[in-house]
């Protein structure tokens, strides 16, 4: 019993795929929004209003900005601290960066090549990779 299978051949043009696929897209947000919007307007008005105060209530209000008292010498010592602390954590992390630049390979190759064979662009490449 021999049964002919006849083979499909399906080609694939890449531009009609991808408009396809952006046109599907584009249509089911659209759907969506539409959608949102008919509900909205088929609701009563007072659970539209209740919507719209939600809304308001969820974004932020512009807050006051609250100046800190003067006159408390502990807060501004504290302050002086605060800024003493962050100023010194800066520079330890510049130093930081700098060892590690220091100790890194691109730096260690430049500072062989200025060793071994002193040049210009030698040079230029330590302080660019050395800091």
């Amino acid at each position: 019993m021999y049964v002919n299978h006849r083979q499909l051949s399906v080609t694939l043009q890449p531009l009609k795929l991808i408009v396809s696929i952006a046109a599907g897209i584009w249509l089911g947000f659209l759907a969506v929004v539409l959608t949102g919007w008919l509900i909205y307007k088929a609701l009563p008005a007072e659970q539209s209003q209740a919507l719209s105060n939600a809304a308001a209530q969820l974004t932020p209000a512009p807050a006051a900005k609250a100046k800190p008292e003067s006159d408390n010498p502990m807060f501004e010592q504290y302050q002086r601290n605060l800024g003493d602390s962050e100023a010194r954590q800066a520079q330890q992390a510049e130093q930081a960066d700098r060892q590690r630049d220091f100790n890194g390979p691109k730096c260690q190759f430049w500072i062989q090549q200025n060793q071994t064979a002193p040049s210009p662009k030698s040079q230029a490449a330590v302080y660019q990779f050395c800091g």
